[in-house]
């Protein structure tokens, strides 16, 4: 079987019997979105790219020494122990995250979309602008779901785990979250939000 065709536990496997291509592959099917929400948290493009490192150092050391036991849910695993180290670097921190671009990066340019016209694209940058900056003034706990479910293309039961509050709690979270943009696309005469 060709290596890129693996599932991640083959690729696993495969690392940990010496092919590091196997790992080579791994990360780059998973790193998108694991650099995206890690920046989506920490804002700071030096920052999410130590976290970033750190958590795939993490990852290896944890396949090494064979305690790596999530069959089959690599993306999520890993996705825990981002979210996990980016906690932590806000306790250490004590800082809050802010959903905007930087002049570096950009989340709507890691996402895929199809080619549209001059027109069409101008319309999307501008509503993406719009829904950024309703998203960046949520309070913390609907900002982290929204950006959970919508970047990080999570589940409410993956965002559950890892935030560790029930699935209904996430559920309610996104309801306000959604409720609380539209009040304030309302307030601000945003069209289509």
């Amino acid at each position: 079987m060709n290596v890129r065709e693996m599932k991640d536990q083959e690729l696993i496997k495969t690392y940990l019997k010496g092919d590091d291509k196997a790992f080579e592959i791994l990360l780059k099917r998973h790193k998108d979105k694991i650099y995206t929400s890690i920046y989506l948290f920490v804002k700071d493009t030096e920052m999410a790219n130590d976290i970033f490192q750190d958590v795939f150092i993490k990852i290896v050391d944890t396949l090494r020494k064979g305690k790596y036991n999530h069959e089959g849910k690599f993306l999520q695993w890993a996705m825990r122990i981002s979210y996990n180290m980016c906690v932590d670097n806000f306790r250490r921190n004590k800082r809050r995250t802010k959903v905007s671009s930087t002049e570096t990066f950009d989340i709507f340019d890691v996402l895929e979309s199809k080619d549209d016209n001059m027109e069409t694209t101008m319309i999307k940058s501008q509503m993406h602008k719009k829904v950024r900056s309703l998203v960046d003034e949520l309070p913390p706990e609907q900002r982290e779901v929204v950006i959970l479910r919508h970047y990080a293309d999570m589940s409410f039961k993956e965002i559950s785990q890892l935030t560790r509050v029930s699935i209904n709690t996430a559920l309610g979270r996104m309801r306000y979250a959604l409720i609380n943009m539209r009040k304030m696309a309302e307030e601000r005469n945003m069209a289509a939000v």
